[in-house]
């Protein structure tokens, strides 16, 4: 039974292996209005679910 709702250290990775790809050059899959910190940039990603990495369990 596949869990939809992702944990707290499933979210923190995410957010951190993205933020690391961003601050390598990466290109936002959002606009970017307000801050540029590649972790705001990447938990706004998640948060709309256009973040571009999968989960393995």
């Amino acid at each position: 039974m596949a869990r939809k709702k992702l944990t707290r250290f499933e979210k923190a990775r995410l957010i951190g292996a993205r933020a690391l790809q961003l601050s390598l050059g990466a290109k936002p899959m959002v606009k970017v209005s307000g801050s540029s910190d590649p972790i705001d940039i990447a938990a706004l990603e998640l948060e709309k679910k256009l973040i571009p990495l999968d989960i393995r369990r």
